[in-house]
């Protein structure tokens, strides 16, 4: 049996969730030795119920429920393998607090399952990868939930994470998650200075970006499609810290009117 386990310990920082989430800006660390490949799971499907993500049949993230919680921890189940929530990763979250997972090498069929007791462990979402050993990849549930069919899209990325030299930079990518946007570019501009970079370049669906180096400091982030001035998604007072690591990512669906659905940028830290 392979042993999934997660890697590092999360700062829990107070944030202001947007849609229904929050920033994961604990700094995890990734310098101990790994033997395996290391996943960081999203639920990024728009209107998709709450998951657990497995790595071919076995469960890598799930949510304890709080029947375990003193002084309800005395039974015979909580002191061994504890009773699980059925809330799974809720849209606009990640598993494991955000943290990488370790998973085994090779080809791996990663899949988010329903959590609830209907439909339990129904698989919503599947992507296939060949995952190498030592390095950092991004599992994203994306698109829009089709509720009938009860599937939607899912992909991975590699996390290339880049090796900082200049501890007075923040460096940060754009993944697109959005599955009826056009490509586009993040661009993110200093509330200090008022200077507009752009974070590497185009990124279509399902794609990411290379990692750009910023000056530490708080950004206003757009989206514009290219040759195009107007902002396609827009979050404000966004802070990239010195020496850290980070990944916006676009989710959403360009069409909704319900606001919890609407495009939003995450931001989560890969370091």
């Amino acid at each position: 049996m392979h042993t999934y386990r997660t890697l590092g310990t999360v700062a829990l920082l107070a944030c202001v969730a947007a849609v229904g989430a929050c920033d994961k800006n604990g700094r995890q660390s990734i310098t101990g030795p790994v033997s395996g490949a290391l996943v960081k799971f999203h639920n990024f499907g728009v209107g998709a119920p709450g998951v657990n993500f497995y790595a071919n049949t076995e469960k890598v993230t799930a949510i304890s429920s709080a029947n375990c919680q003193p002084p309800n921890d005395t039974t015979s189940v909580c002191r061994s393998t504890g009773n699980e929530a059925t809330t799974g990763t809720a849209y606009g979250a990640l598993g494991n607090g955000g943290l990488y997972n370790e998973i085994p090498v090779g080809s791996s069929t990663l899949t988010g399952k329903i959590a609830a007791l209907t439909d339990k462990d129904l698989v919503i979402a599947t992507a296939t990868a060949s995952l190498e050993n030592g390095k950092f990849y991004s599992y994203f549930v994306s698109g829009v939930y089709d509720a009938s069919a009860k599937k939607t899209d899912a992909f991975v990325v590699e996390d290339p994470i880049p090796t900082i030299t200049d501890f007075s930079q923040a460096y940060v990518r754009f993944v697109n998650a959005i599955s009826n946007s056009q490509p586009m570019t993040l661009y993110a501009k200093s509330s200090v200075s008022g200077n507009e970079v752009a974070a590497g370049s185009t990124v279509a669906y399902k794609a990411a970006g290379t990692f750009t180096a910023l000056p530490a400091a708080v950004y206003d982030l757009n989206t514009r499609t290219a040759g195009s001035s107007t902002n396609v998604i827009t979050r404000t007072a966004v802070s990239f810290v010195a020496g850290h690591v980070y990944t916006v990512t676009a989710r959403g669906d360009m069409v909704s009117t319900v606001t919890a659905n609407k495009p939003a940028l995450d931001n989560t830290a890969n370091r």
